[in-house]
């Protein structure tokens, strides 16, 4: 009778199969399987520009399936200069807003056989600076900085950190006029916050609170300074400008702030966004007072939970979803341009007609 080979006896690719909770295959796993050298193999795999001949790279391919080797991206950045990565940098992921972003990133992604990787900045410089630095190691093939960032000046050198990177062969992609990038998304946040107030004139509405971010938010600034704008412009008047961020928990502090000092009936709230709206609504039910006839509100973006609040909020609506795609396109394309992207107001029942 003869006694089945030890475990050590066994050939690598039984090893590889009969336990698949053992060590990972390794690429000399592969190379062996396939009866190619080590560098033939890494060159199939990896994404080498040396080319390999079709014969061995199907070989290898079939090793790598058989003993479910995955391809170390560390080292498919080496052989092609960059990772078949788009880094995300985003403020915050629970809001929508970025929500919506990432899945047009991801779209474009999923068309390019490309990985999105996410971070989230908080819009803290120095964490932004610091995610940078460390996403320099990975060679991703792009850099989009979606998060709404400060005109204020800057106490770490992200400039320098973004340089790194680009000189490393990654792409930079930032939205708003940003020096730092080499190329830029712009959104018409003015313009549409403009639009949004003059709408909210011809309803007849001479008095507002807008609940903004802190000074120095591009997003925050470029929104509340349309708005101001565009409502002076048509007869009202801003009464006050009540600072936070873009959470929704600022919203209904904000909010609740204002009502303790007293909001007359018929006094518009701007949000500079749909999320810090539906705060605010939040703390005028607690105060027991009225969305709509009583105290009306309106927001910004046109995130799903918009049109499905009670009363759905009126807002302007922003294609975030394609703003993600065109973030994207702008990281892989050479010959990339804009494209329009058309804001819009949508007057909904938040914000009912006064008549005077």
């Amino acid at each position: 009778m003869t006694n089945p080979a030890s475990p050590a006896e066994r050939p690598s690719s039984e090893r590889a199969s009969r336990h698949p909770r053992g060590p990972a295959p390794t690429l000399h796993d592969v190379a062996r399987e396939a009866g190619v050298s080590l560098a033939t193999a890494s060159r199939a795999l990896n994404g080498s520009e040396r080319k390999v001949a079709e014969s061995f790279r199907e070989r290898v391919e079939a090793a790598a399936a058989k003993l479910g080797y995955t391809a170390n991206v560390s080292a498919q950045a080496i052989a092609r200069g960059t990772s078949p990565v788009i880094a995300l940098l985003v403020a915050d992921i629970a809001d929508p807003y970025f929500g919506l972003i990432a899945s047009g990133v991801a779209r474009g992604a999923d068309e390019h056989g490309l990985v999105v990787t996410i971070a989230i900045t908080e819009r803290d410089q120095e964490r932004e600076a610091r995610i940078v630095r460390a996403l320099r190691g990975q060679r991703p093939r792009g850099l989009i900085l979606a998060a709404s960032r400060t005109q204020e000046p800057r106490e770490v050198d992200t400039a320098h950190e973004l340089a790194e990177f680009a000189r490393l062969g990654g792409t930079v992609v930032a939205f708003g006029p940003d020096g730092d990038a080499d190329r830029r998304i712009e959104i018409d946040n003015r313009s549409g916050a403009e639009t949004l107030a003059r709408r909210m004139a011809e309803l007849g509405y001479r008095s507002a609170i807008i609940l903004g971010a802190a000074e120095g938010v591009r997003t925050s600034d470029d929104r509340l300074a349309g708005f101001r704008a565009g409502f002076e412009a048509s007869g009202g008047v801003v009464e006050s400008v009540r600072r936070g961020d873009f959470r929704r928990e600022s919203g209904s502090a904000g909010m609740a702030a204002a009502l303790a000092d007293g909001v007359p009936a018929g006094t518009l709230v701007f949000a500079i966004s749909d999320v810090v709206a539906i705060g605010a609504m939040s703390a005028i039910r607690d105060a027991g007072r009225e969305i709509g006839a009583d105290i009306a509100v309106c927001g910004f973006d046109d995130v799903p939970a918009a049109s499905d609040v009670s009363p759905a909020l009126t807002t302007v609506r922003v294609p975030l979803t394609e703003v993600g795609y065109q973030a994207f396109r702008a990281t892989v394309d050479a010959d990339w341009e804009q494209s329009p992207l058309p804001v819009e107001v949508v007057v909904r029942a938040s914000t009912p007609a006064i008549t005077r």
